[in-house]
């Protein structure tokens, strides 16, 4: 009896091993089809993933170029009104303030010329007469003032001096930012400011924006 029941032991262990391998190769196709889902799924949420991402960069370098036009538009109109300020408060320029100290040495050497001619004068005069000296003392005084009263004299004839047409900050309102742009623009000269042509008029109309802009040919008309 022995001898019967192997044959059936040995049918059972390979149905088994049959049976088993048919539900591994069933297991492997799942796994490998639920692997191909997993990577479609993770494939379709990369793809918004990266789209979100680039549309966040490309916002960010429009904001941050906004922001940087923005801050450039600013600053030019602090400059401008800075600008504009001192020339209302009467800060002499660059060229001015070394035309007053020019004037001021020639005068320092006049005053110093004068005393030492006074000085001589003294000298020369007898040492017994002292009334003498007084006509010397009052001469070296009256040259000292008579030099001096030309240098409090200069400034009214350098404010008779030609106006420098070319010079567009010289019109109220106009700074040198402003003006460098205006003379890149074609605007060359305060007499296209103050009488402009058909042209200029097109080409001022891009300076339309800076503060004042409506009072420049009036303000140009005063200086020439």
């Amino acid at each position: 009896m022995a001898k019967k029941a192997k044959p059936s032991v040995d049918k059972i262990v390979k149905k088994v091993n049959q049976e088993f391998e048919k539900t591994s190769s069933q297991i492997e196709g799942l796994v490998n089809d639920a692997l191909k889902q997993f990577d479609s799924l993770q494939q379709q949420v990369q793809e918004p993933v990266r789209k979100l991402l680039k549309e966040v960069d490309e916002l960010r370098d429009r904001e941050m170029k906004r922001f940087n036009e923005e801050f450039e538009r600013r600053l030019n109109e602090f400059h401008e009104l800075q600008n504009s300020i001192l020339e209302r408060l009467g800060v002499a320029s660059k060229d001015a303030a070394e035309d007053v100290k020019k004037q001021a040495e020639q005068a320092k050497k006049q005053a110093k010329s004068a005393t030492s001619k006074a000085t001589s004068a003294a000298k020369k005069a007898p040492a017994s007469k002292s009334a003498a000296k007084k006509p010397a003392a009052k001469k070296a005084a009256a040259k000292k003032t008579a030099a001096k009263k030309p240098a409090a004299k200069k400034p009214a004839a350098k404010a008779a001096k030609p106006v420098n047409k070319s010079d567009l900050t010289l019109v109220k309102g106009i700074g040198p930012a402003t003006a460098k742009k205006m003379k890149d623009a074609g605007i060359t000269s305060i007499d296209q400011i103050a009488n402009p042509s058909a042209a200029d008029q097109e080409k001022l109309k891009a300076f339309s924006s800076v503060k004042g802009f409506d009072q420049f040919s009036t303000e140009a008309k005063k200086i020439i």
